[in-house]
């Protein structure tokens, strides 16, 4: 299973040394602060660039918190392909891998949430390019549940394949927002509870 990687055609920016310093910095006070609340006087500050350097690289504010959202994005689907590929090759393992992957995020990656839901919620203008990197990220999960899904040999895989996605999405918020600790694996149970349930013990080991 190959997994895509988030669009980037329409990438212009150069990442020089000072840009690469900038999408780092610019990056981790995003998450940890909020967009909203972080100006281009503290980047410039932590980066230790003027503002004009930001802006001579990335143009505006609005271009590098899409930056920031792609290169997470990016990172995070790097994360989740690399687990797949060690994963059994059985729907049924590709599935509980999503979740291995998940768990190993929110302890390394994740403190804050989901970069992605946040963003989204703190983005109130709907025309903001930011929403979409978010919006496609989400797709994409449900894209990829609706694959493995579709492999177990399940009776309707769209609708496990959403409630995968809710299990999946349902962790980080139970994590971080209600401190469930180890929601993942507690999800990654359900998954697999549910997966039996859908098409049972032998439906859910066919080969990919």
């Amino acid at each position: 299973m190959t997994v895509a990687q988030p669009r980037s055609q329409d990438r212009t920016v150069v990442l020089t040394p000072a840009a690469r310093r900038i999408l780092d910095v610019a990056g981790d006070l995003f998450y940890t602060r909020g967009i909203n609340t972080v100006g281009m006087e503290l980047v410039a500050e932590r980066a230790e660039v003027t503002k004009k350097t930001i802006y001579d690289r990335f143009g505006s504010k609005q271009r590098l918190v899409v930056e920031y959202l792609r290169e997470r994005d990016a990172r995070w689907r790097a994360h989740l392909t690399g687990y797949l590929e060690r994963a059994d090759d059985t729907p049924r393992a590709r599935i509980a891998a999503t979740y291995d992957a998940l768990d190993a995020w929110m302890g390394e990656e994740n403190p804050r949430g989901c970069a992605m839901v946040n963003a989204y919620a703190e983005l109130a203008d709907p025309d903001h390019p930011g929403r979409a990197v978010a919006a496609e990220q989400k797709r994409w999960l449900r894209a990829l549940y609706t694959d493995l899904a579709a492999r177990t040999g399940a009776d309707d895989p769209r609708d496990l394949a959403d409630a995968l996605a809710m299990l999946h999405e349902g962790a980080v918020v139970a994590q971080n927002v209600t401190g469930v600790q180890g929601a993942a694996r507690i999800a990654r149970a359900a998954a697999d509870a549910l997966v039996t349930a859908c098409t049972g013990p032998t439906g859910s080991t066919a080969q990919a």
